[in-house]
């Protein structure tokens, strides 16, 4: 990888629960301000505290640039209210939405729905491919222009320019068509975490962008090349999908003495996938693994969000921006533009046009 190919930040604004709004519009605000692709909010069925994709909802209006990717559970919930629920925040965030897929994999989890008992991790990630699949269906379901709102002859729609999606899963149907208009990014962004082995074929198949955690940059690099040639033999375009690397971070201590030898500059807590240390350390070690190739960025989870994502952003951030590794300002309006990523047009619209072309 070329050190000039962009450098993607984004960071978790979970942590301790809280009931109030304005405690994650704080953070997604200073998060914008340090022009990061996305902020996360993390969430389970096992966690307490808010609704993750409520409270982006809710804080949408109140920023600007940022994109918002809230944690959906798709084990015991149903595919198509997932999906109306994406698009709704695509909506409402004027094209900033993402969504981060997760599985429910506990007996306890499972019998707060009482639906179906637990089941293996490669199964679920198996549904939840199936889930970003009809997700993505449904919101081409609509054609762009499908809206007519004409009141003079009381038209709202061409229904010529709906589709039946006719989905059928190894757990679940859905015949479709979306009952929200296509979203402003035409498909919001698939964001999954691919650390453990089952869900790397969804993330593959389906994810925009994938989390992963690694110890080195060259087991970071190695990973990454194991998900794109998954992604190739599914036909999918080069360079997809984004690579980031999962980093808990914690900068609560001093900056690191500089250190010889033939790999200088920090390294991770005891080798693992926790970094401790300060803003120039962090830095660093960003800068020193995205010019190596290992990934297209990083996502950053602040061990304290009201301290370490302050510290991100002013330091971290900022001195990136310094050395001219990371943009000073996003460079478009939606979380698509942001990453690199096209507007996808809606497949049923394309199989039309070629139908009518043949």
């Amino acid at each position: 990888m070329s050190a000039r190919t962009p450098l993607h930040l984004a960071a978790e604004i979970g942590g301790t629960p809280h009931y109030d709004a304005g405690h994650y519009l704080r953070l997604a605000r200073l998060a914008e301000d340090g022009a990061l692709d996305y902020v996360t909010l993390d969430d389970s069925f096992a966690r307490p505290g808010l609704d993750a994709l409520a409270v982006l909802a809710r804080i949408a209006p109140a920023t600007d640039r940022v994109g918002l990717v809230p944690t959906v559970t798709t084990t015991h919930t149903e595919p198509f209210h997932v999906s109306s629920a994406v698009a709704t925040l695509d909506w409402v965030s004027r094209g900033r939405a993402g969504w981060r897929a997760d599985v429910s994999t506990t007996g306890a989890e499972a019998r707060l729905f009482g639906r179906r008992p637990a089941a293996p991790p490669a199964e679920l990630w198996r549904e939840a491919g199936e889930v970003a699949d009809v997700s993505a269906r449904l919101w081409d379901s609509w054609e762009d222009d499908a809206e007519i709102r004409d009141a003079a002859t009381g038209r709202f729609i061409d229904r010529d320019k709906l589709h039946y999606v006719d989905f059928e899963g190894t757990a679940f149907t859905v015949r479709g068509p979306a009952i929200v208009p296509r979203p402003p990014q035409g498909r919001p962004v698939t964001v999954i975490d691919a650390t453990t082995g089952p869900a790397r074929e969804a993330a593959a198949r389906h994810a925009d962008v994938v989390h992963i955690r690694a110890t080195t940059p060259e087991a970071a690099a190695a990973v990454r090349e194991e998900i794109r040639d998954r992604a190739a033999a599914h036909g999918r375009a080069p360079g997809a999908p984004l690579v980031l690397i999962a980093l808990t971070v914690d900068l609560g201590d001093a900056e690191s003495a500089p250190e010889s030898g033939p790999v200088r500059g920090p390294r991770l807590a005891g080798g693992g996938t926790y970094f401790r240390g300060g803003p120039v350390d962090l830095a660093d070690l960003i800068a020193r693994w995205h010019h190596g190739g290992a990934a297209d960025g990083f996502h950053l989870t602040p061990i304290t969000p009201e301290r370490d994502l302050e510290r991100i952003v002013n330091g971290t951030v900022a001195l990136l921006q310094h050395r001219s590794l990371f943009r000073t300002f996003h460079p478009g309006g939606t979380l698509r533009e942001h990453l690199g990523l096209a507007r996808p047009a809606s497949r049923y619209a394309t199989a039309k046009t070629a139908a009518e072309e043949a």
